[in-house]
């Protein structure tokens, strides 16, 4: 039986290693991938150190969610026109078959299932796909720029285009300037908002942001934060304002700067409450909060065009490419936030 190595991570003891496990063998309607590239998320980190839980208890699963490769074994019943060598992007999760919404046909699937979460990723040599979250790659767009797009670029992107529903001249907060909160400076930018705030305690943070198009970088914890909000937005603060960081503080910060009818995004991912401390002035000014989650398929389908026709360029997010054997010390240095990376990539 043929082996490959792959990054596993047991949910129930939190133990996480690059094993050597049997190469998995196409279904129905499935197809064998070989990965070429795939992305480590502050979300695998926070599976790793049990913070964040699968949503479907398993035993065992391969992480990674953020993949891309090339088309390698076909499984029988395809109705693509799939062959081998085609160059994909893997959907970051997958529609559940069974729900209500599944059954007639609707989206969004009530149950949907993420990958490298609820079923094997693509931390590994080789990953499964159903042929209906594969995403055709042109020649032109990098295996580790196309990997990172579900869920790094395409979770702000959705967050903003549809959850926030931003639009041109709009004033726009950022809270965390890291893996998500850096894309979704640029893809605010590229929607048009204006002013758009990057808030983070980083000071390389705040750089980046500023490099990569915020009109103005701060830090959480000055004094004179809220007035500085003030007059970048001429005294009516926030349209929308995005937590990408999933941090309690960051949200009751957000929720005191935003507009009469400002929304408040949660993209960021916590357990822990969310508490509005003048619930009064939220009432009054017609605010709203809005949670998010990953995003539809169509939107790393855009995305893929807007890098390919060279509307966005996604090679300053690569930080650092590390063998998949190295899985471990990639992990350590996410959660170090050694070199303040954007999105460090695996190649196996």
């Amino acid at each position: 039986m043929a082996t490959m190595l792959a990054g596993r991570l047991r949910p129930e003891t939190l133990r996480f290693a690059v094993e050597e496990v049997p190469v998995p063998v196409p279904g129905p309607g499935e197809v064998l991938i070989e990965v070429e590239a795939a992305g480590v998320c502050l979300s695998d980190v926070h599976l790793i150190d049990g913070s964040l839980k699968p949503f479907h208890p398993v035993d065992a699963v391969t992480l990674g969610h953020e993949v891309a490769g090339v088309v390698h074994t076909l499984g029988p019943g395809l109705l693509g026109d799939w062959t081998p060598g085609m160059r994909v992007a893997l959907q970051a999760g997958q529609a559940c078959g069974h729900c209500a919404n599944c059954i007639r046909r609707l989206r969004p699937c009530l149950k949907t299932m993420t990958r490298g979460l609820d079923y094997d990723g693509g931390w590994a040599e080789y990953a499964l796909a159903r042929e209906d979250t594969l995403a055709l790659l042109p020649d032109n767009v990098p295996f580790d720029q196309a990997a990172i797009i579900p869920d790094a670029v395409s979770t702000p992107y959705a967050a903003i285009v549809e959850t926030g529903r931003v639009r041109p001249a709009q004033s726009v907060g950022i809270w965390g300037a890291g893996g998500l909160g850096a894309h979704g400076v640029r893809l605010a930018r590229l929607a048009g908002a204006a002013p758009i705030i990057a808030v983070d305690p980083l000071p390389g943070a705040r750089e980046r942001a500023l490099a990569f198009g915020a009109d103005l970088a701060l830090d959480p914890a000055d004094p004179g934060f809220t007035a500085a909000v003030d007059r970048a937005t001429g005294g009516l603060g926030l349209d929308a304002a995005f937590d990408f960081a999933g941090v309690p503080a960051v949200r009751e910060q957000a929720a005191g700067v935003l507009a009469r009818g400002g929304v408040l995004v949660l993209a960021g991912l916590t357990p822990r409450p969310l508490t509005i401390t003048d619930g009064t002035r939220f009432s009054f000014r017609r605010n709203e909060v809005r949670g998010h989650y990953g995003s539809g398929p169509q939107y790393v389908e855009q995305l893929i065009r807007l890098v390919s026709t060279g509307r966005l360029d996604l090679a300053p997010s690569i930080t650092a490419h590390v063998p998949l054997a190295e899985a471990a010390d990639a992990v350590a240095r996410l959660e170090r936030k050694e070199g303040d990376p954007i999105r460090l990539v695996l190649i196996p």
